[in-house]
């Protein structure tokens, strides 16, 4: 299985960088609306949905993306949308969150469908308008949501209920800690600091997304880099949490010994559009 997983990592990483380094935005976007598209599909079986409905849902959200493509949305997305996303991660998140896995089954299920083919669009409308400002911008919140999940899981390991008698959400996912988010958020932290410190010693390059918050104030970059923190643990916690709605443990077995796109991407899809939110106000 180890050895499965870390194939799979390796060729999902060297995609990755040869499509963003490529001299054209043509290949990260066909890359990325592919992979969208598949956790469409996911998100189709996920909820209760026919193969034929699953395939259906998988098409809608390529050609919602490619429908955003065709409207100049990649170049420049209306700030209204960016909040309409926020708004719409925050609110839904919370509710799923403190409603439990038994809440989620309330919803109806066309609701529910169509909810995540929007929330899917969304992240790879903001993947593309990030890549368009630059690789560097783009990595940054990447790797925002990479060191927030590496740093939570070694220091939840480590500390894990030796400093909170209780865990982050028993119900949803009993392996996280308060412990694990706390070292997730000054994992955040570090790379922040790390990043823009490096951002400064290379005139010329794109900014980061911790360069622009910073350059604001620290009133400005330390709430926004707690408030992405939290965000990618809402996007782990509510991709678990619609699994166990569905009695699955993993979305699907598209990436051998990783599962599904949607288990890899999870914290991604509402942090990707709150950095597009975020660098739009400020």
């Amino acid at each position: 299985m180890l050895k499965q997983r870390v194939i799979t990592a390796l060729l999902l990483l060297s995609l990755l960088l040869l499509a963003l380094l490529a001299t054209t935005p043509w290949p990260f976007m066909v890359l990325t609306v592919v992979l969208i598209g598949a956790g469409a599909w996911e998100w189709g079986r996920l909820n209760g949905l026919n193969p034929l409905q699953a395939w259906l849902g998988g098409g809608l959200c390529v050609a919602a993306c490619a429908l955003a493509y065709q409207l100049g949305w990649v170049q420049s997305t209306p700030p209204q949308l960016w909040l309409v996303a926020g708004a719409m991660w925050v609110l839904l998140g919370a509710w799923m969150i403190q409603r439990g896995v038994s809440g989620w089954a309330l919803w109806p299920r066309q609701v529910r469908w169509v909810a995540g083919l929007l929330l899917l669009a969304l992240a790879w409308l903001a993947l593309a308008q990030g890549h368009q400002r630059g690789v560097n911008f783009l990595l940054s919140v990447l790797v925002l949501v990479w060191a927030a999940d590496v740093f939570a899981y070694f220091v939840g390991r480590a500390l894990g209920g030796r400093c909170f008698a209780v865990k982050l959400a028993p119900a949803i996912s009993p392996g996280k800690s308060w412990e694990g988010v706390l070292g997730g958020i000054l994992g955040v932290f570090l790379v922040s600091w790390a990043w823009t410190a490096f951002d400064s010693h290379q005139p010329g390059a794109s900014d980061s997304f911790y360069t622009l918050l910073w350059a604001k104030s620290a009133w400005v970059a330390v709430p926004a880099l707690l408030f992405m923190s939290a965000m990618s643990v809402v996007g782990d916690l509510v991709e678990s949490l619609v699994k166990r709605s569905a009695g699955m443990k993993d979305s699907s077995g598209l990436l051998p010994g990783h599962g599904g796109v949607l288990d890899r991407v999870d914290a991604l899809l509402p942090t990707l559009p709150l950095a597009m939110m975020l660098v739009t106000w400020t």
